[in-house]
């Protein structure tokens, strides 16, 4: 809820509680009046400072018609404000050794740079004013548009990109935000115009959408003082929330191939749509893709097709929960000759995980790995920065760093059996194969 507390008068930074819990980061989480959610987390290790901002304005935004708006509009936000050019914003930041970090996913847009403690201010006030603001100048779009359109058709002579876009339409389909490519078509980048990117950056970038974090060499109390300063005045009225329907789950094995004769390898990507983040068994359902194909050289699959086998040159599966459920994808890259053993060497292994589950020894290590992997993960304040926005986006609290090895320790051998089960039936898998490969019959 937000606090009522008037921009020049910023809410007090609540902590997270430490002692009863052992939080390791412990940030503190504050609402403003406007419902700009700001996290702080102070480190004193070196005299820096990350800010991440996040805005939950990703590609699911884009309007009918218009794929790739968001993409393009990202392109776009630092290359001039109502109030300074792009010129202005480039020597403020590079006066400073400061280079901006932006992009967009499905379901947010986010601008990440470091700066020196000293700088957190000033750099602070011109990505306020970037994300605010932005004017999209006619002769910068003309530019993005241009680098954007050379950017598709990179993506259309790539085998790997093209794989995973088909994939994507057999699992969602080509209506679904999440079936549509996030950088668009040719088509629908040419006929975007500066009126349409202005229009849904009003209508979605607003106060409520926004979550700001900061770690580093600053108090979480100037944090909020700044923040407020520069952000409780914005106004904007909040979007209708969009409508994301959830896939239609499969009933057969689909099977796509996408002819690209003149390239020397094959990539496959098979796949399966799976489950929300919130969904009890997010944490069985990532162990289970670690063990299958992550863990030390490509989990199972790694070390079947490609140590043992020898017939790939990557092999690895990659799970990504979200609001609606997400894919789980398993991507190849081998000798087109190699394409059907391949597919059928993923087909074996995800059948035996199915019906035996996995080892203890499997479980432990896996469990092992991804505890393991958390300190690295947090050496950093850009980490540690990363971390506090995946953990607000998705609702996980302020002691997740601490309650993640709680929940992975809590998974069972037959809950990752449970989860292999629910999600790998080859049965109903979508595989798409791009390169120079025939169908046989």
């Amino acid at each position: 809820m937000a606090m009522s507390h008037p921009p020049d008068h910023p809410p007090s930074p609540t902590p997270a509680p430490s002692g009863e819990t052992g939080a390791r980061l412990a940030p503190s989480r504050t609402v403003l009046a406007n419902g700009v959610v700001i996290t702080a987390r102070e480190t004193r290790k070196t005299p820096a400072v990350t800010i991440n901002l996040a805005m939950n304005a990703g590609t699911v935004c884009d309007p009918v018609g218009g794929a790739g708006a968001t993409f393009l509009l990202s392109r776009l936000v630092d290359r001039g404000t109502v109030r300074h050019t792009a010129d202005e914003l480039a020597e403020a930041l590079e006066t400073r050794g400061i280079s901006l970090s932006i992009g967009v996913n499905r379901h947010q847009l986010s601008i990440v740079c470091t700066c020196l403690a000293e700088d957190f201010e000033a750099v602070f006030a011109v990505l306020g004013d970037i994300l605010m603001e932005p004017s999209v100048p006619e002769h910068e779009l003309v530019i993005r548009k241009g680098e954007v359109l050379t950017a598709l058709a990179q993506d259309e002579d790539s085998p790997y990109v093209k794989a995973l876009l088909e994939l994507m339409v057999l699992l969602y389909g080509s209506d679904h935000p999440y079936g549509r490519p996030a950088k668009g078509t040719v088509a629908s980048i040419e006929g975007l115009a500066r009126a349409q990117l202005l229009e849904l950056h009003r209508a979605f970038f607003v106060p409520s959408a926004l979550s700001a974090v900061v770690v580093g060499d600053v108090a979480p109390a100037q944090v909020v003082d700044v923040a407020a300063r520069v952000l409780g005045g914005w106004r904007a009225t909040k979007p209708t929330a969009l409508p994301l329907a959830s896939p239609q789950p499969a009933q057969a094995r689909r099977r796509l191939v996408v002819p690209m004769m003149n390239k020397s390898q094959a990539d496959v990507a098979y796949g399966f749509t799976t489950i929300m983040r919130s969904d009890p068994s997010y944490y069985a359902c990532s162990l289970m893709n670690n063990i299958l194909g992550q863990y030390a050289m490509g989990g199972r699959l790694g070390d079947s097709i490609r140590e043992r086998q020898g017939m790939a040159y990557y092999v690895s599966s990659g799970f990504d929960a979200s609001l609606i459920e997400g894919p789980l994808m398993i991507r190849a890259g081998v000798a087109p000759g190699n394409v059907d053993r391949a597919i059928a060497s993923i087909d074996e292994e995800l059948t035996r995980m199915c019906r035996d589950g996995v080892t203890e020894r499997e479980l432990t290590e896996s469990r092992q790995y991804m505890i393991g992997a958390m300190p690295r993960a947090l050496e950093t304040n850009a980490g540690i920065a990363n971390f506090l926005q995946n953990a607000e986006f998705f609702g996980l609290g302020l002691d997740y760093d601490v309650r993640i090895r709680e929940y992975l320790a809590a998974v069972s051998l037959d809950d990752v059996h449970a989860a292999a089960r629910r999600l790998l039936d080859p049965g109903r898998a979508a595989i798409v194969i791009a390169g120079p490969y025939h169908e046989t019959a």
